[in-house]
C-alpha cells in the first residue's frame, strides 16, 4: 500500500509502478553491478520511480530483500517480473535508482502491461490473481492522463472516498476489498491510523496465489522432527516427506543444492536453495545476484533424478513500514515536503508519507497458498543410492512463473 499526501492539507500516502509515463529515468548501470544487497543509492523522487533495486522489476513495493536482516522468524515478499524487463540495479557509485526505459528491455509500462495479462489469464490448474487499485480524496483532482495510463497499463482504477471527514469508514472500506482480492487472507493492510483526514490518494496492489503440488506430499508420512535454527538451537516442526523424480543441481562456489518443486501444470514452481549445514544462509544471500539466481536456476542445466526431499510444514505472515527501507537505500525525496516532484499525478503538490507491505504464505501437503558442481548419482549392482535434500535449517524459497521466469513471491524460512 502506498499512500500520498498534500503538504497543504497533509501529507500523501503511495509511489510505486502508479507512474505516468516519462517519469522514469533511463539510467542503467552495467549487469556487474546489480545487486540484491543494501548498498546506499540516491533515488530523486522528482522525475522517477521509486523502485527496490534489490529484486528484479515487479509489481509493487515489497519486503526487505536478502541483503537486508528480516524479523527472526523470516522475511516474505511478493511481486512479479517480467522476463522482458531488465534486472534493476543498485550502483555502487552516487547514481539513480530507476527502471530503464530505453534499453533492451523496451518500455517499462508497457512491459506491466503484458505481464499481468500474461498471470491473470484464465483456464490455469493454479489460481493467480493480481489486483491495483487506486483510492483518492473526492475533493482533490487529479489528471486525467494518470488516471487513463493507470487504468490501461495496470488494470488500476481510481475510486473516490472521503478521507477527510469519514477516514475510518475510508481505512475498513479499502481492507475489505484487500480482504476480497487475497481470499481474507490479508485482513487488515491498514491499521487504525495509517491512514487521517490528510490523505489524499492511497494505492493498493493485492497479489493472491494458490496452487498444488504436481505431487502431493501423503499426510500420513509427515512426522515431527527437530529444525536446526542455529548451532545451539532447535525448535520441532512438522517436516514433509516425499520421495520422487525432481529437477536438482548443486552449486560448488556457495555450498548450496537447488531442488524445483513444480506446481501443477508446471507452469509455476517452487525452487528452493538449501546451503549445506556447515554454510551460513547470510553467506548464500550475499553472493545472491539477480543474474546469478537466473544462471544457478536454469531448468535445462539441472539433472533430474529421484531424491528424498524433508520440507517443513509453514506458514509465514509479515507485515513491513517501506520506509525506512527505502529511506536507507537513498530515497528519500519523495518523503520530503518541496523536493518530491508526482506532477504527473496531481497539479497539487504531494508528497509520499506512508510504504506497507503485507504478505502471506503457507506451504503444506498439498501445495502452497501465498497472498520472492552437480550432485552425482551413485550407481551399485544392486542398489541405488537416493539423494537426500533435507531442509531442516534455514533455507530460501521462491515461487517462480516459467513463462516469464518472474518471481511471484521468495522468502526466507529460518525458524518454525
Amino acid at each position: 500500500m502506498r499512500a500520498l499526501h498534500s503538504p497543504v492539507n497533509g501529507r500523501v500516502s503511495g509511489a510505486g509502478p502508479f507512474l505516468e509515463p516519462g517519469q522514469h529515468s533511463v539510467s542503467l548501470e552495467a549487469p556487474e553491478t546489480r545487486r540484491w544487497g543494501p548498498e546506499p543509492v540516491k533515488a530523486k523522487a522528482s522525475g522517477q520511480g521509486g523502485v527496490d533495486p534489490r529484486v528484479p522489476p515487479r509489481l509493487s513495493l515489497s519486503a526487505p530483500g536478502p541483503g537486508l536482516r528480516p524479523p527472526p522468524r523470516g522475511y516474505l515478499r511478493s511481486g512479479v517480473a517480467p522476463a522482458s524487463l531488465p534486472a534493476v540495479p543498485l550502483s555502487p557509485r552516487p547514481g539513480v535508482l530507476s527502471f530503464n526505459k530505453s534499453g533492451g528491455g523496451g518500455d517499462i509500462h508497457q512491459g506491466f502491461q503484458s505481464l499481468l495479462t500474461e498471470v491473470n489469464k484464465t483456464g490455469t490448474q493454479y489460481l493467480l490473481r493480481t489486483a491495483n487499485r487506486l483510492f483518492g480524496e473526492k475533493s482533490c483532482d487529479f489528471l486525467s492522463s494518470f488516471r487513463d495510463s493507470c487504468q490501461k497499463f495496470y488494470q488500476a482504477e481510481m475510486e473516490e472516498l472521503d478521507f477527510i471527514s469519514a477516514v475510518e469508514k475510508s481505512r475498513k472500506h479499502i481492507n475489505s476489498w484487500v480482504a476480497e482480492k487475497t481470499e481474507g487472507k490479508i485482513a487488515e493492510l491498514l491499521s487504525p491510523g495509517s491512514v487521517d483526514p490528510l490523505t489524499r490518494l492511497v494505492l493498493v496492489n493485492a497479489v493472491y496465489f494458490k496452487g498444488n503440488w504436481n505431487e502431493q506430499f501423503d499426510k500420513e508420512n509427515t512426522e515431527e522432527r527437530r529444525f536446526k535454527v542455529s548451532k545451539n538451537e532447535e525448535k520441532p516442526v512438522q517436516m514433509m516427506f516425499m520421495q520422487s523424480t525432481f529437477k536438482k543441481t548443486y552449486i560448488g562456489e556457495i555450498f548450496t543444492q537447488i531442488l524445483v518443486l513444480p506446481y501443477v501444470g508446471k507452469e509455476l514452481n517452487m525452487i528452493i536453495m538449501l546451503p549445506d549445514e556447515t554454510t551460513d544462509l547470510r553467506t548464500v544471500e550475499k553472493e545472491l545476484t539477480y543474474e546469478k539466481f537466473v544462471e544457478w536456476t536454469r531448468l535445462d542445466m539441472m539433472d533430474e533424478e529421484k531424491v528424498e526431499v524433508s520440507l517443513p510444514r509453514f506458514k509465514l505472515e509479515e507485515s513491513y513500514d517501506m520506509e525506512s527501507v527505502l529511506c536507507s537505500l537513498g530515497m528519500t525525496d519523495a518523503f520530503e515536503l518541496g523536493k518530491a516532484d508526482f506532477s504527473g499525478m496531481s497539479k497539487a503538490d504531494l508528497c509520499l508519507s506512508k510504504v506497507v507491505h503485507k504478505s502471506f504464505v503457507e506451504v503444506n501437503e498439498e501445495g502452497t497458498e501465498a497472498a520472492a558442481a552437480t550432485a552425482a548419482i551413485m550407481m551399485m549392482r544392486c542398489a541405488r543410492f537416493v539423494p537426500r535434500f533435507c531442509a531442516d535449517h534455514p533455507f530460501l524459497f521462491f515461487i517462480q512463473h516459467s513463462k516469464t521466469n518472474g518471481i511471484l513471491f521468495c522468502g526466507r524460512f529460518s525458524s518454525p
